[in-house]
């Protein structure tokens, strides 16, 4: 099992740009530090279509790796694709894995980091030709949990983090001048779309796995590929068993709010019908999830397909290649922005 997933991750050729060819050109700046928790800096690269608009909808990309390997460069190929394929300025964010500063960072910092990329998103995007009123965001696999919990998890704000009385995220970034008040009154954090593409969708679940075997031990190999000890993704003092209200107000599937409470944006979620990391049945039970509680919600099976298939490059061990397996679904996924930010 562990050679299995090794070659799953490690079977990641050099990513190429032999993609359709390009409707237009674009502009590319790389490696833009946009926030240093704890000194941890995070970058993120932004490509701007060159078709002459004064403005575009901005898209936010969160890479997928179980929250514990890989970095914004697996979304490169995809971020290269709809800047030359879409009206839309990228955004391929970079956030703290659950190994960073020493394997201390815990889950809830990690959704923070994806909320704060959104504030500091809408405050410097007009520089770029970004509109900061036309925000969608994306991620695949834990990248889509991520994008997921942005969405849901501005119910839950405050200044404590996860350390006060209740539960709730502080963004990373916060514009000068504002605090989690501001934030929370101005609804900050209030994007117009998102793409779900394979999200992890229960954390609660993965961490308890069958009581011995979940996220967050050692037979998990994503730790030892991360070059880490497994441990609890809120620290060694708070376990799924005794503590399960922080594994589930980090999972999306718990924290979807009722249309009478807040209206979310609408909602694109994929999965391949071969995927058993993300599996279609627990994506069909977040969609059903969002349908039962009003939420407007697309939903998509690509046939054949296994994990990861948006990721840059060619990985073996999935059958999976960008050039091959990553079009279709990326045009999918055009069609739905288009549908939000170009429908006359």
């Amino acid at each position: 099992m562990k050679k299995a997933i090794l070659i799953l991750f490690l079977a990641v050729a050099p990513f190429c740009i032999a993609q359709e060819n390009p409707i237009h050109s674009f502009s590319e700046k790389k490696d833009i530090l946009w926030a240093s928790p704890k000194g941890f800096d995070l970058t993120m690269d932004i490509y701007t279509p060159t078709t002459n608009k004064d403005s575009y909808p901005v898209l936010i990309i969160y890479h997928g790796g179980g929250w514990l390997i890989n970095n914004k460069s697996i979304m490169d190929e995809m971020s290269k694709y709809l800047a030359s394929h879409a009206n839309y300025v990228i955004c391929n964010v970079n956030y703290r894995l659950l190994t960073a500063n020493n394997n201390t960072t815990n889950m809830n910092e990690i959704i923070e980091d994806a909320m704060g990329a959104v504030l500091w998103v809408k405050e410097n995007i007009e520089a770029y030709k970004g509109n900061p009123n036309a925000i969608a965001i994306t991620g695949d696999s834990a990248g889509g949990h991520l994008a997921a919990m942005v969405i849901n998890g501005s119910d839950y704000l405050n200044a404590s983090g996860f350390k006060g009385n209740s539960l709730g995220f502080n963004p990373t970034y916060i514009p000068k001048g504002e605090n989690i008040e501001t934030i929370k009154k101005n609804n900050a954090l209030q994007v117009q779309a998102a793409v779900l593409s394979y999200p992890a969708v229960d954390i609660y679940a993965a961490a308890y796995g069958d009581g011995k075997n979940g996220f967050e031990s050692p037979s998990n190999f994503f730790w030892e590929m991360g070059g880490a000890k497994a441990r609890g993704i809120f620290g060694e003092n708070t376990n799924v068993k005794e503590n399960p209200d922080y594994y589930k107000k980090v999972s999306p599937i718990y924290t979807v709010p009722n249309a009478n409470d807040r209206k979310l944006p609408p909602q694109f979620c994929h999965v391949g019908s071969k995927d058993n990391t993300t599996t279609p049945v627990s994506i069909k039970a977040y969609v059903d999830k969002l349908k039962e509680e009003g939420q407007p919600v697309d939903y998509w099976v690509y046939e054949g397909r296994n994990h990861a298939y948006l990721d840059s490059g060619t990985n073996e061990f999935l059958g999976n290649s960008f050039e091959k397996d990553a079009i279709e679904p990326l045009k999918k996924i055009i069609s739905f922005l288009d549908n939000v930010f170009y429908k006359e």
